[in-house]
Parts: structure tokens; C-alpha cells; sequence
């Protein structure tokens, strides 16, 4: 028996020794095994799934557009994700990134048409958009968060409704005529007028969709974070009220100032990502744009362990999949839903681990940090 388990652990512990992947092994294997169940179903259509994935990963990186395209796609992906992620170090679940993302975006594509804008140097222009963004994301966030604090309102429900909230509130104040409020009269579908050109990002690549400077402006976010969980105060304190707050509070910590204040700040990396989109990409807000990227980036936190740099290949392998989709569907006759199947199945995996360690053999306890107890999947 203990000869079969050496056998069995073998390859696994090969992967560990030569790799160092013990903080990826679980999200790792789960994307694997993922793959897999996709391309049986792929398999079972009819279609040959080597084929099908060839054209995805061409898709996704097969020409340096393509490559630019794909780290585009996944530019906003990064901050909804950390809106999610840093709420949960502070054991909040923040479902509420979707509403954030609305709200931020509007405030930036608002800001971009203020009067002045048009005759001010782009040094002054894109700062007042994207502190514009982060200040609607973050007043979103704050009000869950508040509620919290004040009431003991469960934040899930109080996002959830600010969701819709926000959704339908940035609707009535785009689509609306009569009064016109927001809209642009000239455009043909719904939506604020084009930001002041000196208020846009600088492009890197004119890929599709243009990749430009607020790719550092996210990964440069994920960096800050990591480091404010990792080496102040203020993130040793947001860590323990989420692991324990009866504890924090024992401690001298004010829970409920952390509470409001991990809100305020998970909204507002939400709404940074709303303001890079708009000033980045779209250069106009428009509600459909944010469609599901909250979503995804609750799916992206946890496959990242809310790990503020694991989040960063997380959401470039969720960006690039739904940029590569269109291709597989082209070329393979796969429809695109099946790359939204296989993301499912990463999260499904990643949740229900205990399959990934049978399939595998991986043994309890071999994850390293990025791997979670209860309230935040791990600790900085």
C-alpha cells in the first residue's frame, strides 16, 4: 500500500521539486482538469478538441495583436477582482463590484465632458478622470460597507441591491431624452459623449481592443495592495478583523472603520477600472461595457486566492480566453459559450478542491498560502 501511494504521489511531487508550484498547485490542476471536461464536451459535438483548442490559443496569442488584444481584454478583469479580494482579507464578501464598476465608469465619462476638460493639458485631464472613477466606485462601496458598520446589514444583500440599483439608475440617466440628462443626442445608441482628448490614455498597441496605459495603472494597484496587506498597519489590521473580529476588537482595532474603509477602498479599485476603460478604450461611458466584468472578477479573485499579484495571471487567462473564443468559433464551428463553460469549470474546481486532490493525489496541507482557511482565502 505504501509502495502504490509513493507511485502515485510521484509525478506530484516531481512538479513540486522541479517547479516550486506549491502556492499554484490547486489552481493550477483545477484549470487543467477544466480543459479536460471541456474538451470532452467538445469531443462530444463532434468536433476534434485539438483542433478547437489550437484555434483558441492562436486566438488568444497567435500574433503579437492578438497577444496585445488579449492583455487588454484582461485590464479591467484586475480591479474588479481586487475590489472583491481586498474586501474579503476584511471578511467581506463584496459582490457588489458589478454597481462599483457602473458607477465609477460614469463618473469618469461624466468628468471627461466637463466644460474645462476640452482646454486642459492631459497632465491634469486623465488624473481628474480616473480620481473621478475611483471616487463614484468608492462612494458605491461605502454604503454597503456603512451599512455594515452602522446596522449589520450583510453586505452581500446590500451589493446585490446597489447592483441593480446602479444598473438601472445609469440607464434612465443615459437613455433618457426627455429630460436629457447624460446622453448624447448625436450618437447613434445610448450613451455620454466622448471624453476630451486630452483626458484619453496614451495607447501602447492599436490592437483590438486598444491596449493602452492603464495596464500599469492596474498592475501598479495590485503591487500597492500587496504591499499595504503585507507591510502596514492598516493592512495587519484588515487581516485580522477578517479572520477574526472579535479578536481585532479585543486588540484595539476599530472593526468597524476597517469595514468601512476595506469598502470604500474595494469600490474604488472597482471604479479605477471603470476609469481606465473609459479613458482607455471606449473614451465614452456606455452601461453594456461593464456587462459581467464584476462577475468575473469574483471568479478571478477566488481562482487567485485573493492574492493581489496571483490576480494579474488570473485575469490575463480569463481576458485572453474571451478574446480567442471568437476565433475557435470561427475556425472549429465551437461556440463561443463553451470557453465560458470552461472558466465555470475552473471556478467549480477551485471550490470544490477535495476533486482536484482525488483526481490528482494531492494530500491535505500541501498548498502553501495562497490556499484559504474560511473568511479570506489566505492571508497576505
Amino acid at each position: 500500500m505504501n509502495n502504490q501511494t509513493s507511485t502515485d504521489d510521484r509525478p506530484h511531487r516531481w512538479i513540486l521539486q522541479t517547479w516550486n508550484l506549491q502556492p499554484v498547485l490547486i489552481p493550477l490542476y483545477a484549470i487543467l482538469l477544466a480543459f479536460i471536461v471541456g474538451g470532452v464536451l467538445i469531443a462530444l459535438i463532434g468536433v476534434n478538441p485539438f483542433e478547437a483548442y489550437w484555434a483558441l490559443l492562436r486566438g488568444m496569442f497567435g500574433t503579437p495583436d492578438r497577444i496585445a488584444g488579449s492583455i487588454a481584454r484582461s485590464v479591467p478583469f484586475i480591479g474588479s477582482a481586487l475590489a472583491l479580494a481586498f474586501a474579503f482579507r476584511a471578511g467581506l464578501f463584496n459582490i457588489g463590484a458589478e454597481g462599483q464598476l457602473l458607477v465609477g465608469g460614469l463618473a469618469a465619462g461624466w468628468a471627461g465632458t466637463w466644460a474645462f476638460m476640452y482646454d486642459t493639458p492631459g497632465i491634469i485631464a486623465i488624473p481628474i478622470v480616473i480620481v473621478a472613477g475611483f471616487v463614484g466606485g468608492a462612494l458605491w462601496g461605502g454604503i454597503p460597507g456603512a451599512l455594515r458598520a452602522t446596522t449589520g446589514a450583510h453586505e452581500v444583500i446590500t451589493t446585490i441591491m446597489l447592483n441593480s440599483i446602479a444598473l438601472f439608475g445609469t440607464r434612465w440617466l443615459i437613455n433618457s431624452t426627455d429630460p436629457k440628462i447624460l446622453r448624447d443626442t448625436s450618437a447613434s445608441v445610448p450613451r455620454t459623449k466622448e471624453i476630451s482628448e486630452t483626458a484619453r490614455l496614451p495607447q501602447l498597441v492599436d490592437s483590438q481592443p486598444p491596449l493602452h496605459m492603464g495596464l500599469f495603472l492596474m498592475l501598479g494597484l495590485c503591487l500597492v495592495v500587496a504591499f499595504v496587506l503585507k507591510r502596514t498597519t492598516f493592512g495587519f489590521e484588515t487581516i485580522t478583523v477578517g479572520t477574526n473580529p472579535h479578536a481585532a476588537r479585543y486588540a484595539g482595532v476599530n472593526v468597524n472603520r476597517i469595514i468601512i474603509l476595506a469598502m470604500v477602498l474595494a469600490g474604488g479599485f472597482a471604479g479605477l477600472a471603470a476609469a481606465s476603460e473609459v479613458a482607455g478604450t471606449n473614451y465614452f461611458f456606455q452601461p453594456g461595457t461593464f456587462a459581467f466584468i464584476g462577475f468575473d472578477g469574483i471568479a478571478i479573485a477566488l481562482l487567485a486566492r485573493t492574492n493581489p499579484i496571483a490576480i494579474i495571471p488570473a485575469a490575463l487567462l480569463w481576458g485572453s480566453l474571451l478574446s480567442g473564443a471568437p476565433l475557435m468559433q470561427q475556425e472549429a464551428d465551437v461556440s463561443i459559450d463553451v470557453v465560458r463553460v470552461i472558466q465555470a469549470m475552473v471556478l467549480l474546481f477551485v471550490a470544490a478542491d477535495a476533486i482536484v486532490r482525488w483526481v490528482f493525489h494531492v494530500r491535505d496541507g500541501t498548498e502553501s498560502h495562497l490556499d484559504a482557511p474560511t473568511t479570506g482565502l489566505s492571508s497576505a
